[in-house]
């Protein structure tokens, strides 16, 4: 009788469901939550993306009245510098849109190419050379190639198509040659006892393979290509230099010579820095300079973009959605 009593008087609770319901709506709401963190952090990805973005146009643009404005008598300085390479900024891609620029700028009275590099590609210094002549054919403007520290191989080939080359007495000049390099491994793999396994489809493709003995006959091959190219420089320089180019023995043998002796044997006219040819030779002491360098506005705007562009991906695939 009183434990019947006892169950009746005894609330029960009405079941765990209210347990369940309770943490599920937490847990919903903290889902809700992070879902809107994570939509405004893309909201202000995308909006500094795109002030960005503004920013940059209005500099290009900017940069673009400014290019179309006459300016006042100058010489146009672009400088050669470092190795001479694609991708580099020694490359045809930069330096052919500053000459395009100085030589269309009527107040360009000349143009300075200010060289301090080692050389590089053939192919990159060819098109550049090639260039020079086609707009000095295009305008009445003269080319002074000054050469601060070094103008060698490559770079002497684009300096050959100035009209003067300017030098320090230091400076180091010439190097007329071609080269290919690499190594061979085959005895120090003989001493290791490592068997060289290689697979080709023509007989020529492993050609230069540092761990295969080196072929007589490719070796040939190779050696003429690379006198086919050494002939190349050697139009190029006797057509740029003309009879001004005391020509010996040692001229086209990849010597390279002091500033002073380039002056002697005619690989340079004359010993003087850019602000002596500036100011005595084309006679106009202001100096622009024409270098393409890359846009500061444009690098950050790329490296912010790759970050939003990481930031919106990763967003993307937290909330569910598939990138494909």
């Amino acid at each position: 009788m009183n434990e019947d009593f006892n169950t009746a008087a005894t609330p029960r609770p009405a079941g765990a469901g209210w347990e369940r319901e309770t943490i599920e709506k937490l847990l919903f709401a903290q889902l809700n939550e992070q879902r809107a963190a994570r939509r405004w952090k893309l909201f202000f990805r995308l909006f500094w993306l795109v002030v960005i973005g503004a920013i940059v146009w209005l500099v290009v643009k900017a940069e673009g009245m400014a290019n179309t404005q006459t300016s006042t008598p100058h010489t146009a300085v672009i400088e050669i510098e470092g190795t001479i390479a694609a991708g580099a900024e020694a490359s045809a891609e930069n330096v052919l849109p500053a000459l395009r620029q100085a030589f269309e700028d009527e107040g360009a009275q000349g143009i300075v190419l200010l060289i301090n590099s080692p050389g590089g590609s053939p192919v990159q210094a060819g098109i550049i050379n090639d260039e020079i002549r086609r707009l000095k054919g295009l305008h009445d403007k003269k080319v002074y190639a000054v050469v601060e520290e070094t103008c060698a191989s490559a770079a002497y080939y684009i300096a050959a198509a100035a009209d003067d080359i300017y030098v320090d007495k230091a400076s180091l000049v010439g190097s007329i040659g071609v080269l290919m390099d690499g190594f061979g491994f085959t005895g120090l793999m003989d001493k290791l006892g490592v068997e060289r396994r290689l697979m080709v489809a023509g007989e020529n493709k492993a050609m230069l393979d540092p761990f295969s003995p080196q072929d007589e006959a490719q070796k040939a091959y190779l050696q003429a290509m690379l006198d086919e190219i050494h002939l190349q420089f050697i139009d190029v320089v006797k057509q740029g230099r003309g009879e001004r180019l005391k020509q010996n023995g040692d001229t086209f043998s990849g010597l390279v010579w002091s500033g002073q002796q380039a002056v002697g044997n005619g690989l340079a006219d004359g010993l003087g820095n850019l602000d002596f040819v500036a100011r005595e030779v084309i006679k106009a002491e202001e100096v622009v300079d024409y270098t393409q360098r890359e846009n500061l506005g444009l690098r950050l705007a790329r490296q912010f973009g790759a970050s939003v562009g990481e930031g919106v991906f990763k967003a993307a695939r937290s909330a569910g959605i598939q990138l494909r």
